[in-house]
């Protein structure tokens, strides 16, 4: 049951692996081809699909071996593909091998990524003059496959004829790009801690208003607190002082009617006499 397992997963893993990281199996694959054999291969890894970065191959000695000799060529088109443009493979078609439709479409998706770097609302004019397209009907059909290829994501602003570039793939990148990618990298710091410095002066001068809002509301609790202290007794006293004035101009009492004779007392009288 185990062995079946195994047997089982052997094929789901090697399509996980190659599915995640498509360039690993033309690497091992190139450890062990030698001439015509790395030359093919070379062919093969520019129609693979999802390949798109090659830097690791180049570094591969038995293709390094390919630059100088009958198939510098090939070695010639791959570097072309990690670092080129199709506006590089039109001006010196002589250098690089003959492409086929598969990999032509594959070099100008890169040229898209390349343009994407430089620019994020990229015209329509300047794509087909790099791109080597004829109408814009064609220019958008190839847009739109780079952007399900996940070499850009963006949309197409037809009615201002450009490109918005949100994000773009990230290309091989040459010894000699190091200084600049780390002069872009440092200034992307320096923005940074410039955001960060407006941040605190933000954060501060909040901190500041609400310090002085809090004690503003103290000081006016303070003085409420004082007023009702002090209105209390004079209302206490106030008080007082009407209950004292009613007792003082209260009713006169009723007498006791001791020593007076009714007043029908002498109609009483006359009758019983």
């Amino acid at each position: 049951m185990n062995a079946m397992a195994m047997e089982k997963d052997e094929p789901s893993s090697l399509l996980s692996f190659s599915s995640n990281n498509p360039l690993e199996q033309f690497v091992l694959l190139a450890k062990g081809a030698k001439g015509s054999g790395a030359a093919e291969l070379i062919k093969q890894v520019l129609e693979a699909p999802g390949v798109h970065v090659f830097g690791e191959l180049l570094e591969v000695p038995n293709i390094l071996e390919l630059e100088n000799g009958p198939y510098a060529t090939h070695f010639n088109t791959l570097n072309l593909f990690a670092y080129g443009t199709y506006k590089d493979y039109l001006d010196n078609k002589s250098d690089y091998l003959e492409l086929t439709p598969v990999q032509c479409k594959k070099l100008q998706h890169l040229t898209i990524a390349t343009l994407a770097t430089q620019e994020k609302l990229i015209p329509y004019s300047v794509l087909l003059k790099e791109l080597d397209i004829k109408n814009v009907r064609d220019l958008e059909d190839l847009i739109i496959e780079a952007i399900y290829a996940d070499i850009i994501h963006g949309k197409l602003d037809q009615e201002c004829k450009r490109v918005e570039v949100d994000v773009a793939l990230g290309r091989d990148a040459r010894l000699e790009d190091a200084s600049a990618i780390a002069d872009v990298l440092a200034d992307w710091c320096n923005s940074c801690e410039a955001v960060l410095s407006s941040v605190d002066r933000h954060i501060q001068r909040a901190n500041h208003h609400k310090q002085r809002a809090i004690r503003h509301q103290q000081t006016i609790e303070q003085e409420i607190m004082f007023l009702k202290k002090t209105l209390k007794p004079q209302a206490d006293t106030e008080d007082s002082a009407s209950g004292a004035g009613c007792d003082n101009h209260s009713a006169p009492k009723k007498s006791s009617g001791k020593g007076k004779i009714p007043r029908n007392a002498t109609k009483f009288w006359q009758k019983n006499t």
